[in-house]
């Protein structure tokens, strides 16, 4: 049986504010500019829109780190990567995305980036800071994997809207990790959370 040890009053844990979080400092001003959508004829094929390096200079990012909010025609924000190419930079949109903007190859876009300079490159929801506060080792083991696998576990959380899920699939995660000695399995990882928000079995998660 689930067991939630988090000591609380009910409503305690709040939903996180919509849309990624903005540092507002000069060096991160956002940039605004148009690109047309292309696909890569790469195997698989990938669908980007194209960063002018210049575009983004002033973000000086550092190694490669290279983390922006992109909102598209003023509609959708998301936290995504740059990705070097030919001296340049381009993001890339999945179908999802596309379908939601309407957009087909050679569709002229609105894009306006920030440099993202949240710890973690996405929100950290409220529900899994919470349970990492109260399982020290949790949160060590967390803070030792990579940036992109902090990444990976953040958005297998934030996928569910339902607050109850966030914090199963967050105490979920984390166990995983301490019986694992902090080894990140993404599809592991996945399944199990999967399994305990969908009702199947019992996973008993006392502490």
């Amino acid at each position: 049986m689930l067991t939630l040890c988090l000591r609380v009053r009910t409503g305690f844990f709040t939903r996180s504010t919509p849309g990624p979080q903005r540092k507002a400092k000069e060096d991160m001003k956002a940039v605004k500019f148009k690109s047309s959508l292309e696909v890569t004829d790469s195997t698989p094929p990938w669908h980007i829109l194209r960063v002018p390096k210049a575009k983004v200079a002033h973000f000086e990012f550092k190694r490669n780190l290279r983390r922006v909010i992109c909102t598209l025609n003023g509609k959708e924000t998301f936290n995504c990567a740059l990705f070097p190419s030919k001296g340049d930079y381009f993001i890339t949109l999945n179908k999802k995305l596309r379908d939601k903007l309407q957009l087909e190859v050679g569709k002229t876009v609105t894009i306006e980036l920030e440099k993202d300079g949240s710890k973690y490159g996405m929100p950290m929801p409220d529900e899994f800071a919470e349970v990492l506060r109260q399982d020290p080792k949790g949160e060590r083991l967390f803070n030792g994997l990579s940036p992109g696998n902090q990444r990976l576990m953040l958005k297998l959380i934030v996928f569910v809207k339902d607050v109850d899920k966030r914090i199963a699939r967050a105490l979920t995660g984390i166990e995983l990790l301490k019986r694992s000695d902090g080894n990140f399995d993404y599809h592991a990882q996945h399944l199990a959370m999967k399994i305990v928000t969908s009702g199947k079995i019992d996973l008993d998660l006392k502490r």
